[in-house]
């Protein structure tokens, strides 16, 4: 029986972390709320509630954060732990989860009515009856185990990537850790978007002024970053600014203007078009062999 309660604490305590999704000022409290709804589960409602959505067949897909129920004024942040298993593999594992159901429900409400204790043969009988039923129960406990170890990995993982420069670069450059992006998931575009529409709404604006804007309030935001030379390069590259060149006078130099490329539809028949952006580094060691 302490095997049974000891399953049934990892199995509460796997089903009240695998999953957390919301705004964030709610996640640090969301897996003790998810402990105390589960505490008065009985094993076959956390066995239902295991292969509802982390014991699950390849393919499943489970909408953390849906748009209707996701408020838009806060940071929403979500993330889920999964164990897929193919259809035939997922059937066994359900089926030996549900005997262990059984098991213990047997061992609860029937045990004694099942054997004769007052009898030195049935007192045999029990033990060898209870130790088989040890082994059952153990089998399914180590598998749990398990499960729980690997979620720990991925979750130590995760930690350790949310952590590194390459996710950084990710997350708020739109880069992608082999060094492609597309243009307009970048954090320079992005922030070109903003800057160019607070000064000038459709309209021109200088170069120049969207640059000092950039240096005042993107210092991290420069063309280096995305492998680009000039911001002439980003703005022409990306395909979401227009760019002209202008003269104050006759005998001034030509500086340019930017503005926000208006939406353009679609001709009919043409082709929708490759996003623009750079592809994938090539790796140091290609470069140096070149081509074989």
């Amino acid at each position: 029986m302490v095997r049974i309660q000891q399953y049934e604490h990892t199995l509460k305590v796997l089903l009240a972390h695998h999953e957390i999704s919301g705004p964030v000022d709610t996640l640090a409290d969301q897996a003790a709320q998810r402990a105390q709804k589960l505490s008065g589960q009985t094993l076959g409602q956390l066995a239902n509630l295991l292969f509802g959505s982390f014991v699950v067949p390849e393919g499943f897909e489970r909408e953390l954060l849906p748009e209707d129920k996701t408020p838009t004024d806060r940071a929403s942040f979500a993330r889920g732990f999964r164990m897929t298993m193919q259809s035939e593999q997922l059937a066994q594992t359900k089926l030996a989860v549900q005997e262990l159901v059984d098991l213990r429900n047997e061992l609860v409400h029937h045990l004694l009515a099942r054997f004769n204790l007052g009898d030195e043969q049935g007192c045999t009988d029990a033990i060898a009856y209870l130790e088989d039923s040890y082994l059952r129960i153990d089998a399914r406990y180590q598998e749990l185990r398990g499960w729980m170890w690997t979620m720990h990995k991925a979750a130590e993982a995760m930690a350790s990537l949310v952590q590194s420069e390459a996710y950084l670069d990710l997350l708020f450059n739109g880069i992608n850790p082999d060094g492609s992006f597309e243009w307009s998931h970048t954090g320079i575009v992005r922030a070109l978007r903003t800057q160019v529409q607070t000064l000038a709404g459709d309209n021109w604006v200088a170069l120049e002024t969207v640059k000092a804007q950039m240096l005042a309030h993107h210092p991290d935001q420069t063309p280096q970053k995305y492998r680009s030379g000039t911001w002439q390069q980003v703005l022409s590259e990306s395909g979401e600014f227009d760019l002209e060149y202008r003269r104050e006078s006759h005998t001034a130099p030509k500086k340019p203007w930017v503005r926000l490329r208006p939406e353009r539809p679609l001709r009919s028949g043409a082709k929708e078009r490759k996003p623009p952006g750079r592809g994938p580094i090539t790796p140091l060691m290609d470069q140096i062999n070149g081509p074989q």
